[in-house]
């Protein structure tokens, strides 16, 4: 590809520029896309034939209201429609959960999606980051984590399972123990966008605990899981008094013609789908097999459609990521934008071999030259090499109010800011919860390694608020074993694998929340007071529509023989 195609990173707000706009500055055909982590087998060559055929009608056509398709999804998930709301993308979702039900501070494990942290910080919100340990592998403790939200008094707490853009997977019942010690917060949500990629517990999804909770929203979404990005539509799970204050925001015609075709599509291709999964599971095992063989390179465990990696020392992502799409056509992520990571990681997709092929390729020439060895890419002198997501929290502070990152401190040994609340004690965030690893890959036995020194780094640009940064000495890893793998046919039976060992429960005294204060009812406007319920919920007995002492039978769903369940694994019963 040419190389000004590289100045469209540099010119767009978003992390990449989309595939559109590089489609446009190449020669018409865009590069193989490691960078958007959608699903490469759904929709069939079958179905995108048959809504190439209805496309007069569709865009013709007003759409139906999101009730009607909206019962339609629910028809296909097992899911009472009155705790459901479907948006325009999770985007659109995020947004109004923000507006609507986040008052003050809100809690997220970082890196993550970048929603997470920019959507609050945009509307004044404080996001008290949480920063996940590269030591432990970026996984999630979730009773430190919950220390952390404690000390701080943060009113909404956020989980992303798979996190994005690590894939750290967190089994079902550490969650809800971890919704249940949180019941006081005003809101907890857990967003699990990539978790029908997942195959380390046979029912992940915590959807059914959500809707008989008053202060738990689940947020999914269909673009990735279906391989449609282009059309936006996701959907959050929660109990109908909170399903419902979103549902009666959202436009009536915010799901579009394509949303509508697409969902009712979904009932006559259950067994594809899941055929998919299926594919991109596997595909996931031989592609971090692939990726480990190379030197330096380290791959961390993921559950999700993607996996995140660290280049070699000395490697810089820009540097990367521009060479690998101007040389070879290849579009990867590059996290040096995400807050608590850097240019030293990529987040690739998932995808058929033959391209893992193409993309391994790729590296060994970017990295390597043709013959392996010699040095790896060196760090650009000036400019990139500001990236230990710095330059994300300066973006912030610059192009919003700045009320959100007031009061910025440095989690201890963590190498990054923190807004702490006044007085609050410093929690440290190491350790972690063990992440299984991809089906059938050995795992590499820990071993010393001496540390690097750390390298210079330029000085900061200067910001309104500077917050001085510390840069960690990175770590050599040592990266797993490669495997040998069989090449899998297009959609292959699956081939049962153990799951993990559920991690041991965390101390309960960790989960354990400050005495409540005597009851009292909060005002209507204002923070909620720590220890005091949040309001607005129904009891279980309500969801499920009966008299509390023998649950509601899920009958009358359309299409349940052959449409996997609402966590995208398994099959429904009939």
């Amino acid at each position: 590809m040419p190389d000004n195609v590289t100045s469209l990173f540099r010119s767009t707000a978003a992390h990449s520029p989309s595939m559109a706009a590089l489609t446009r500055e190449s020669d018409g055909a865009g590069p193989v896309d490691f960078c958007i982590p959608c699903n490469p087998y759904f929709p069939t060559p079958a179905m995108f034939e048959e809504m190439a055929a209805r496309l007069r009608d569709i865009i013709t056509y007003y759409p139906s209201s999101a009730d009607t398709i909206t019962a339609e999804l629910c028809s296909l998930l097992r899911l009472p429609p009155q705790c459901v709301a479907m948006g325009n993308g999770s985007t659109e979702l995020i947004t109004w959960i923000d507006h609507l039900l986040v008052r003050e501070s809100l809690a997220v494990p970082v890196p993550t999606f970048g929603r997470w942290t920019d959507q609050p910080m945009e509307t004044g919100k404080r996001v008290d980051m949480f920063p996940l340990q590269e030591s432990s592998g970026f996984a999630l403790d979730l009773a430190q984590y919950a220390e952390f939200i404690r000390a701080r008094g943060t009113r909404v707490a956020v989980i992303c399972n798979p996190n994005n853009p690590d894939g750290g997977f967190l089994h079902k019942h550490a969650v809800v123990q971890f919704m249940d010690a949180m019941a006081d917060l005003d809101l907890v949500v857990i967003d699990e966008s990539f978790l029908e990629f997942a195959d380390a517990e046979n029912e992940p999804s915590v959807v059914q605990e959500a809707m008989l909770r008053p202060n738990v929203i689940v947020l999914r979404s269909l673009g990735k899981n279906f391989g449609l990005h282009g059309i936006r539509f996701g959907y959050l799970v929660a109990n109908p008094a909170l399903a419902g204050r979103v549902r009666s925001m959202l436009p009536k015609w915010n799901l579009n013609s394509f949303a509508e075709h697409v969902v009712f599509m979904l009932k006559e291709h259950g067994a594809e789908y899941a055929q998919s999964l299926h594919q991109v599971r596997r595909d996931r095992m031989d592609m971090s097999g692939q990726l480990s063989s190379l030197p330096g390179l380290t791959v961390y465990p993921s559950q999700g459609n993607f996996l995140f990696v660290r280049l070699p020392v000395g490697a810089e992502g820009t540097v990367v990521r521009d060479r690998l799409l101007t040389e070879h056509r290849i579009l990867v992520r590059e996290c040096g934008n995400k807050i608590g990571s850097s240019s030293r990681f990529l987040r690739l997709v998932v995808r058929p071999q033959v391209d893992v092929r193409r993309l391994v390729t790729g590296l060994e020439q970017v990295l390597y030259g043709t013959s392996r060895r010699g040095a790896a890419v060196p760090e650009q002198a000036t400019g990139t090499a500001y990236s230990s997501g710095t330059a994300a929290v300066d973006r912030l502070v610059t192009q919003t109010n700045g009320a959100g990152t007031h009061g910025l401190a440095q989690a201890a040994g963590a190498g990054m800011p923190l807004p702490a609340a006044a007085s609050a004690p410093a929690v440290g965030p190491g350790g972690g919860m063990p992440v299984p690893a991809a089906a059938g890959l050995p795992q590499p036995e820990p071993q010393p390694v001496p540390q690097e020194a750390p390298r210079p780094q330029p000085a900061p640009q200067p910001v309104p608020q500077p917050v001085p940064v510390p840069q960690p000495a990175p770590q050599s890893v040592s990266a797993p074993q490669p495997q040998q793998l069989p090449q899998p046919a297009a959609y292959p039976e699956p081939v049962p694998q153990p799951a993990p060992a559920a991690p041991p429960l965390a101390p309960a005294a960790a989960f354990a929340a400050p005495a409540p204060a005597p009851m009292q009812v909060p005002p209507a406007t204002g923070p909620t007071p720590p220890g005091v319920p949040a309001r607005g919920g129904l009891t279980a007995a309500q969801v499920r529509g009966t008299d509390g002492l023998s649950m509601a039978p899920a009958t009358g769903w359309p299409g349940a023989q052959s449409w996997p369940d609402a966590a995208g694994m398994g099959q429904a019963a009939g």
